[in-house]
């Protein structure tokens, strides 16, 4: 596990493995960032000519191991390119990404210094942060071949940040707990589903309120059937593994108001009996990163004690085919009363989501978030790395989308278009899990509105594209399970609390 702490003791000084310093982009080539001066000084003007002989140019997340030559303590010197130096400093979200590729260039490293233009708490906790979840790994299914692989770097140690800074240690003490809630967000989408069913879930959801200090209520197939959940039911059926509910609640004494999380929690989709096509089945474990960001976000809320209260809800199903699956053509009833006509059973996300909506609103939060894993169209709309942010209110739709913004969680404002619900008009029930093609992923946010109560400032996060890494692993971006959506509810949530929502 990575730790992370102040330094006072100077860069030269400094009894470390490898001491990091930054590169930006100059005219000529790289040009080495504030807080290396030290290291330029003790090279006697060598450190840049150095630099233009190995081919650095500064760029962001390019990485230059060279050795110091007795000039320093530490035997290395890591140079992280930065990109271009702007005149007003460099961005949380720039810092975070160094941090990350930094985090990941120390591997098997058990002592780093950083000296890096980290001025001001908020640069502080960002670097930090992104240090953190950039050391992610998910080792826990790995026998033999985990010989030879190298733990994450053991301890960084920023330089140049004064050790009495009061911002600074509480901003690394931020980082240390966002980065740790979605690392959890992150091992639980990585878990495999015959390790990780609803019940599982739930277990894994009650220990952590113990340990963060929040209340957890699970609610068993026995319960959601005799208060009337047939979504949650309708979805689960088809499984051994019975489905749950889980609520989570976090109070403050200070708080004025309250915001409910809701998270699609599908621990494996297999589509039920309208089944995937062959290619699609794989990741399906992943389907659950909408209840993993809300268990994530609520134990950060907890953790940092943030005057606002917080209700989370995991609506936890497997959606799997068997003779006692929901069929395309069957009606449910779902919590509250309404009625839903099943045209394919792989829209399921939905339908459990409308049950823990309805009741998330029966406490009468202020404000309701639901995050979802939902839609494929949502991936043709805005790709792999952007979430789609709908709602019933303009402005909590901008504030949330601002908040993801400051947190370098990528997020577009998507519409609900009013032409396209008449297409899940049912003849003979209230509504149909689905409607026009064209458009599937606004679709399904019109879907859940319906279940939204009016009064409530309801935002509809679809993250289907970011919630599961395939491709290249960048900055602090994990391969796998990347916990999206933590940082986002965790900021709203601050946000909330500071009265800027």
């Amino acid at each position: 596990m990575t730790t992370l702490s102040i330094g006072s003791t100077a860069a030269l000084s400094l009894r470390a493995d490898v001491l990091v310093i930054g590169a930006t982009k100059g005219e000529d080539g790289a040009v080495v960032a504030a807080g290396g001066e030290s290291l330029v000084a003790a090279f006697d003007g060598r450190l840049t000519d150095t630099l233009t002989a190995v081919g650095a140019t500064g760029a962001e997340g390019e990485l230059h191991r060279i050795p110091t030559f007795g000039a320093a303590k530490a035997p290395l010197v890591l140079v992280v390119g930065l990109g271009e130096a702007p005149a007003d400093g460099f961005t949380a979200d720039a810092l975070r990404r160094a941090g990350g590729n930094v985090a990941r260039a120390l591997t098997g490293v058990k002592k780093a210094g950083v000296a890096l233009p980290l001025t001001g708490a908020e640069a502080v906790g960002a670097f930090g942060e992104g240090v953190l979840l950039g050391a992610y790994s998910f080792e826990v299914y790995r026998e033999k071949s985990r010989e030879g692989r190298k733990d994450a770097v053991k301890d960084v140690v920023l330089l140049g940040v004064k050790a009495r800074d009061k911002g600074a240690k509480a901003a690394i003490e931020r980082a240390a707990i966002t980065a740790a809630s979605v690392n959890q967000a992150r091992d639980l989408v990585n878990t495999p589903p015959n390790d990780l069913n609803p019940k599982d879930f739930a277990a894994i959801a009650v220990d952590t309120g113990k340990n963060a200090g929040f209340k957890v209520e699970v609610l068993d197939d026995k319960m959601l059937a005799k208060q009337g959940f047939g979504g949650i039911l309708g979805v689960g059926q088809g499984s051994a593994a019975k489905p749950r509910l889980v609520r989570l609640g976090y109070t403050h004494p200070k708080a004025k108001r309250t915001i409910a999380l809701v998270g699609k929690g599908i621990t494996y989709d297999s589509g039920g009996i309208s089944l995937k096509p062959a290619g699609s089945n794989e990741t399906m474990k992943m389907d659950m990163g909408g209840a993993a960001a809300v268990l994530g976000a609520v134990t950060a809320v907890a953790r940092l004690g943030l005057a606002v209260n917080v209700t989370g809800w995991l609506a936890l199903a497997e959606n799997m085919p068997s003779g006692t699956a929901t069929r395309p053509g069957d009606v449910l009833r779902m919590y509250g009363g309404r009625t839903v006509e099943v045209l394919n059973t792989d829209a399921e996300g939905r339908l459990v989501l409308a049950d823990a909506i309805t009741r998330a609103c029966e406490e009468e939060p202020q404000m309701l978030i639901d995050v979802a894993t939902l839609t494929g169209a949502m991936m043709v709309a805005l790709g792999n790395d952007t979430y789609g942010i709908m709602s019933n209110d303009d402005d909590f739709r901008g504030a949330v989308h601002d908040a993801a913004t400051r947190v370098g969680e990528p997020a577009w404002p998507m519409p609900l278009p009013t032409e396209l619900r008449k297409s899940m008009d049912s003849p003979i029930a209230d509504i149909k899990n689905m409607g026009s093609r064209m458009g599937g992923g606004l679709v399904a946010g019109l879907f859940l509105q319906e279940f939204v109560p009016d009064g409530v400032s309801w935002a509809h996060l679809d993250i289907a594209g970011p919630a599961y890494n395939e491709g290249e692993v960048t900055g602090y971006k994990a391969k796998g399970g990347t916990g999206v959506a933590v940082r986002s509810l965790l900021q709203v949530a601050q946000d909330v609390a500071d009265n800027r929502i």
